[in-house]
């Protein structure tokens, strides 16, 4: 098992992504319901978020709910956001505790109000914190979000706001739920599927892609460590050649 002193600290990633994939296949196996997989996704979320501050990450992301989560059954959905409404709750202090800043990008005005509000306070109650910041992506698909920046861009042609010969890759990050956010560095996703899933495919252009097939309940820190050095070990060009950068 891999532990946080063989980590170079010097090549960090600045910004985590996680695909947290597997709930209900993890509670499954065991004879249980859906929820109960979702249930044990909480406690990784809380795992995972004291390894990261620990580790010195700057930014993580967590996948919570996707666009197309909405068309899960009713009771699984209710039960996803009365977690999230619980957790927040619960974790404010040890936000506070560890510096930790939430934020969140989606359409979280579509969030139940209670889970809305929560998640308002919670913000609220961190933003003066200058640790990690923890970005829940709520209510979010990467199409929709670039849908909403080429529309809200169009207003601003339109209005001769912005000239159309102006338009270049600032302009779209400002117009994108992350327009705060670095790009994200290293992208990981659990259950074993290699798949994106809508997923920041704007800010992944130069991600290196982890995938491990472990369910996301399951997920321990040495298997983050361990994402984390096998990201270090890669050669990340961006369209350079070994030689160039060596």
């Amino acid at each position: 098992m891999n532990t946080i002193e063989e980590i170079d600290d010097q090549k960090l990633p600045k910004h985590i992504a996680i695909i947290m994939d597997g709930n209900g296949r993890w509670a499954k196996q065991k004879g249980k319901l859906r929820v109960f997989g979702h249930e044990n996704g909480v406690t990784t979320v809380r795992r995972t978020v004291e390894s990261c501050v620990k580790i010195g990450l700057d930014y993580l992301t967590l996948y919570t709910f996707s666009t197309e989560n909405w068309n899960r059954p009713k009771f699984e959905i209710d039960t996803l956001m009365r977690l999230l409404v619980s957790s927040l709750k619960k974790e404010l202090k040890t936000f506070n505790k560890n510096n930790v800043k939430l934020n969140t990008i989606g359409d979280i005005k579509a969030l139940p109000k209670t889970a809305y509000e929560e998640l308002i306070e919670v913000m609220e109650k961190t933003k003066g914190n200058t640790g990690m910041t923890l970005t829940l992506a709520l209510s979010y698909g990467a199409r929709d979000e670039m849908l909403n920046a080429v529309k809200q861009i169009a207003i601003k042609v339109k209005n001769n706001i912005i000239s159309p010969e102006n338009i270049d890759e600032t302009i779209i990050n400002n117009h994108l739920y992350t327009h705060n956010l670095p790009d994200v560095d290293l992208l990981i996703r659990t259950s074993g599927e290699h798949r994106i899933s809508n997923f920041l495919l704007w800010q992944i252009a130069y991600a290196e892609l982890y995938f491990i097939d472990v369910f996301w309940p399951d997920f321990k820190e040495h298997h983050l460590i361990g994402a984390i050095i096998d990201y270090q070990n890669r050669e990340r060009r961006f369209g350079k050649t070994s030689e160039q950068l060596n």
